[in-house]
């Protein structure tokens, strides 16, 4: 995939990026990260840097460079509060954690449970051997109509990585404190939940020398994939 064009553009390619890096990566705000990069001397707006996150945002291209997920699907729902009203966030991850896709809609009901499916499906192009999901009775009416042949596991325990990858979400929700509405919270979340993960690996898992090797390929990755070479200084 070719590197995005920041020609037009009055910043170079190095400051859009980590300001895009910053934004999905830390519970910032737009307005934190903009005291952060004039303390390093750049002076930009939080409107400009909006706009970056919306237009450089590379989840999808960090998503086609992980391995193919295997074939087994945790789904899970959890409400987000949109202007003050109950939405839900629909969301699979794979046997690892890593999100495969997510879906805010107005309802849990059969027809958003296959919708939903259908979209993670069209995502994926593929069909998995197992789903698993909370006791949400629409899950099993959409998954006996949308993919009957797959095994369909049920039970609040064994979907842990499903409700444990909401967690970010919620600090992030915190931090920008709620979505202004559905389209803005698909947007960024579809974004969030692609470049997030990239730098969050399983740091228990790992001794400090690999944590810090880990993390060098995936800023390398980083720059390739934004067509940088590296962080950000004043001029």
């Amino acid at each position: 995939m070719d590197a995005p064009s920041y020609q037009g553009f009055r910043f170079p390619p190095e400051i859009i990026a980590h300001c895009v890096w910053l934004y999905h990566r830390s519970a910032l705000s737009l307005r934190d990260v903009e005291k952060l990069m004039l303390e390093r001397g750049i002076e930009v707006s939080y409107e400009t840097i909006h706009q970056w996150t919306r237009r450089f945002g590379p989840a999808n291209a960090l998503r086609r460079r992980r391995p193919k997920p295997g074939d087994k699907r945790h789904l899970d729902e959890v409400f987000v509060k949109i202007q003050g009203r109950q939405r839900y966030l629909w969301r699979a991850v794979d046997a690892d954690g890593n999100v495969l896709d997510i879906l805010v809609q107005s309802k849990r009901d059969t027809a958003a449970a296959r919708r939903f499916f259908r979209k993670l499906m069209k995502k994926t192009r593929s069909v998995p051997r197992v789903v698993v999901t909370d006791k949400l009775r629409s899950c099993g009416a959409a998954h006996r109509e949308v993919m009957p042949s797959v095994e369909h596991r049920f039970h609040q325990g064994l979907n842990n990585r499903a409700e444990n990858s909401h967690q970010p979400t919620r600090q992030r929700e915190r931090a920008m404190k709620g979505f202004r509405s559905m389209g803005a919270a698909q947007r960024f979340l579809a974004a969030f939940s692609g470049i997030s993960p990239h730098f969050r690996p399983r740091r228990h898992l790992m001794t400090a020398p690999e944590y810090r090797t880990e993390m060098t390929v995936r800023f390398a990755v980083w720059d390739q994939i934004t067509g940088t070479t590296g962080r950000p200084t004043a001029t």
